[in-house]
């Protein structure tokens, strides 16, 4: 009974997370988005590297 409480609890916690992520997500697009406009490239390149980052993270937890 305690083991499926725990896997509960962890797709539960992971469910959370998820839903973070792909917050962040749409945050860091709108942020490449913005970047875009004004050319700026250092902005650019760290929104890049976050977003693939973040598609990583939801892979690993098979959210797509």
């Amino acid at each position: 009974m305690k083991q499926m409480i725990q896997i509960i609890r962890k797709a539960d916690v992971e469910k959370e997370y998820i839903s973070v992520l792909k917050l962040e997500l749409d945050y860091e697009l709108a942020s490449l988005f913005d970047a875009l406009k004004v050319n700026e490239n250092r902005e650019i390149e760290k929104s890049k590297k976050r977003l693939h980052e973040i598609h990583a993270e939801l892979e690993a937890l098979h959210a797509f």
